[in-house]
C-alpha cells in the first residue's frame, strides 16, 4: 500500500522538478528492501550515485522496508542497498525514464574474513590487548585523532618493527609518546592486527528519526586532499580548507559546482615552520596548512594556517587573500570563532595561547595561558626553540628527541594543548579546552582575565554552546559527551552509545542546532555520527554511507541541513578514496516519500 502510494504520486514529482530546475529525467525511485526470506529490512542504506560517482544521495529504510528518494541526477546511475552483516547489492538506472521502481533482497554474509572486512573500525579494535590500562588511554588519546585505526589501511598486519616505524612517524606528527608507551602501542599493534577475522558481534539499533533522514555526499580533491574543515557561509555555499594543498574548497549548494581557490605561496619550505616533522604518509604538500574557517560579518572567512603560522581572511567576493603573520613562536593556530561584535578568536594548541584579532583595527592580542605545573612551564617555554631547531634537519624528528616529554618521560600529560573554543552567547565570554589537561577555560573579553575548571571526563575537544550558556563538550578518550552549565557550575555527562560492549567512539567535535537545540556529534571510529535530544536524553545513531568516515566541525545550513567534512587522514583510506562535503538533512528522507505520495 505504501509503495503504491510513492509510485502514483511520481507524475507530480516530473512537474515538480521542471519548477526546480531539475531535468525531468531526473531519478525519482521507490522500492523495498527485504532479506531472502521475505522479511523487511529496517534502516538499510540506500544510496544513489550518479553517473561520475563524484556525488550521491543515500535515504535510510522505513520498517516496512520501503524507501523513497528523489535525485536531482540524470543519466545513467548506480543505486546501492546495503546493510551490516549483508552483502551489498547494487543495480544500474537509467534515469531517462522517470520515476522507477527498484526492489533489492540482500543475502546474509556467509563468509567470517568476508563479514569482518566489512565491519567497522571500533569492531577491529577490539582485537588489541593492553598490557594495562595507562597504556590503552595513551593510544586512544594519541593514536586515534587524525584517522581511523583498524581501517583496511591501518589493520594490515605488520610485525614489531613495522609497527615501530608507523608509530615513530605519528610521533613525528606531534603524537607525544614516552619511549616505553611507544613500544607498547607498536607491540599491541602486531600481537593484535592479524589476518583472522575479527568478530562479528555489533548490535545496530534503527530509531525513528533514522527513517526521516537523507544523506548527500559531494566528493573533491585527490586522494591527498585533507579538508580539515568545513564551513556553512552566509550564502549557505560550503567552504573547505585543504590543510594538505593549501586551497580553499568551494562547494555551491545550488548549482552543485566546485571551485578552489589557491592560498598565496610564502617563503617557507614545505611543511612551513613545521618542516621538520616527517610529514604524515606524503599528504603535506603546502606551507600555510590552513585548519580551521570561521565568518565574520561582512563575508570575510577567517582562517587559521596551522603550518605558517599566521591568520588569513578570504573574501569571497572578491577571491582575494590577506595574511597576518603571527611569528614562529604562535604554534599551530587551530580552531577559531568569531564573536557578536565580530572579533576573531582562536587557540594555538603548541603555544598555550588564545589570540584574539580585532578585524576593524588589525590588532593582535595574545593571551597566554595558564601553566599549570613546572614541567608545562618549561615545554610551553622551549616548545618554539626546538620547533625552530629541528626545522634546520627537515623530515628528521629532531624535536621529538628534543622535547620534554621524552627525556623527562611524562608523554602527553606534559602539553596543556587548548584545543577547541567557542563564544558564550549569553554574556560574550571566550571558553576553549585543554584537551590533555582534561580542563576548559574561561576568557573575560574584557579584561582578559582567565580561570580554567577540571571536566569529569578526559579529552575535551571541540565544545559548543547552545543558547542558554550551556556548554556542550566532546570527551574524546571517554566516549562520552559532557555539559557544563555556566549559570550553576554544574557537569552532566552521558556517554555514548556503543556496537558492542568493549569498543569505543572517539568523539571529535560537536555543534548546537540553533532551532532545535539537538547536539550533533562526530563519532569517527564506527562510520556512524550522533545527534543528541537534551530534551529527552537520548541518542540518534546515523549510519554513514560511506566506510572510514571521518568528520570534523559540523555547521549548519539556513534550511536545516547538518554539515561536514570527511577527512580521514589520509583520504585514500575513505572508501570513495577521496574526501567529500557531507551533509544531513534530518527530514529528507520524509519529503522525499511525500513528494512520491504525491503530498508535495
Amino acid at each position: 500500500m505504501r509503495y503504491n502510494r510513492l509510485l502514483s504520486g511520481a507524475a507530480a514529482v516530473l512537474a515538480g522538478t521542471l519548477a526546480t530546475g531539475h531535468p525531468a529525467t531526473a531519478a525519482q525511485i521507490a522500492g523495498t528492501v527485504k532479506t531472502a526470506d521475505g522479511r523487511p529490512v529496517s534502516g538499510a542504506l540506500v544510496t544513489v550515485f550518479n553517473e561520475a560517482h563524484n556525488r550521491k544521495q543515500t535515504v535510510y529504510t522505513d520498517t516496512d522496508g520501503s524507501y523513497a528518494i528523489v535525485t536531482g541526477y540524470d543519466g545513467r546511475l548506480d543505486v546501492r542497498a546495503r546493510m551490516p552483516y549483508f552483502e551489498d547489492v547494487t543495480r544500474p538506472l537509467d534515469a531517462g525514464g522517470g520515476a522507477a521502481r527498484l526492489d533489492f533482497t540482500l543475502a546474509r554474509i556467509g563468509d567470517p574474513q568476508t563479514l569482518s572486512d566489512t565491519l567497522t573500525a571500533s569492531a577491529h579494535l577490539t582485537r588489541l590487548q593492553w598490557q594495562n590500562p595507562e597504556l590503552r588511554a595513551a593510544f586512544v588519546s594519541q593514536c586515534n585523532y587524525c584517522h581511523q585505526v583498524g581501517n583496511a589501511l591501518t589493520r594490515v598486519p605488520r610485525d614489531e618493527a613495522a609497527w615501530t616505524g608507523t608509530v615513530r612517524r605519528m610521533e613525528g606528527y606531534f603524537a607525544m609518546l614516552t619511549n616505553g608507551e611507544a613500544r607498547g602501542i607498536a607491540g599491541t599493534l602486531a600481537r593484535g592486527f592479524t589476518a583472522a577475522p575479527a568478530p562479528a558481534v555489533q548490535t545496530y539499533d534503527v530509531s525513528p528519526e533514522l527513517h526521516r533522514a537523507k544523506v548527500e555526499e559531494w566528493l573533491v580533491g585527490d586522494g591527498l586532499s585533507f579538508i580539515h574543515d568545513a564551513a556553512v557561509g552566509a550564502d549557505d555555499n560550503l567552504y573547505g580548507a585543504d590543510e594538505g594543498h593549501d586551497v580553499i574548497w568551494f562547494l555551491d549548494r545550488k548549482t552543485n559546482q566546485v571551485e578552489t581557490y589557491p592560498l598565496p605561496d610564502i617563503d617557507l619550505p614545505r611543511g612551513g615552520v613545521l618542516s621538520g616533522i616527517p610529514l604524515p604518509i606524503g599528504v603535506f604538500s603546502g606551507k600555510h596548512g590552513p585548519h580551521s574557517i570561521a565568518q565574520t560579518s561582512d563575508g570575510r572567512l577567517w582562517i587559521t594556517n596551522a603550518l605558517s603560522s599566521s591568520l588569513m581572511s578570504f573574501d569571497p567576493r572578491t577571491r582575494q587573500f590577506k595574511r597576518y603573520d603571527l611569528g614562529h613562536t604562535h604554534l599551530y593556530p587551530h580552531t577559531i570563532r568569531v564573536d557578536r561584535n565580530d572579533v576573531v578568536w582562536f587557540t594555538v594548541v603548541l603555544s598555550n595561547e588564545v589570540i584574539r584579532f580585532d578585524p576593524k583595527t588589525e590588532k593582535i592580542t595574545v593571551i597566554g595561558l595558564p601553566h599549570n605545573g613546572f614541567w608545562r612551564w618549561l615545554t610551553d617555554l622551549c616548545l618554539p626553540a626546538v620547533v625552530k631547531l629541528a626545522s634546520w634537519f627537515p623530515g628528521h624528528n629532531l624535536h621529538n628527541e628534543l622535547s620534554p616529554h621524552k627525556w623527562a618521560n611524562l608523554g602527553h600529560s606534559i602539553l596543556n594543548f587548548p584545543y577547541g573554543i567557542d563564544v558564550n552567547p549569553v554574556d560574550g565570554s571566550i571558553w576553549y579546552a585543554k584537551l590533555y589537561l582534561d580542563k576548559i577555560g574561561r576568557i573575560d573579553p574584557r579584561t582578559l582575565q582567565v580561570t580554567e575548571y577540571d571536566t569529569p571526563l578526559k579529552g575535551p575537544r571541540r565544545p559548543r554552546f547552545d543558547c542558554n550558556g550551556v556548554l556542550w563538550i566532546p570527551a574524546f578518550d571517554d566516549s562520552a559527551l559532557m555539559s557544563y552549565d555556566t549559570r550553576t557550575g554544574k557537569f552532566e555527562t552521558f556517554k555514548l552509545p556503543l556496537l558492542a560492549p568493549d569498543e569505543y567512539e572517539v568523539p571529535y567535535a560537536l555543534n548546537v542546532h540553533p532551532k532545535t537545540g539537538d547536539i550533533w556529534i562526530t563519532s569517527n571510529m564506527s562510520d556512524r555520527w550522533f545527534r543528541f535530544v537534551p530534551a529527552t536524553r537520548t541518542f540518534v545513531a546515523y549510519p554513514s554511507p560511506t566506510r572510514v568516515t571521518w568528520l570534523r566541525d559540523w555547521e549548519f545550513t539556513s534550511d536545516g541541513q547538518v554539515c561536514s567534512s570527511q577527512s580521514n587522514l589520509p583520504s585514500y583510506a575513505i572508501e570513495d578514496h577521496v574526501p567529500s562535503f557531507l551533509c544531513v538533512d534530518p527530514e529528507g528522507g520524509d519529503k522525499d516519500r511525500a513528494a512520491l505520495a504525491g503530498k508535495s
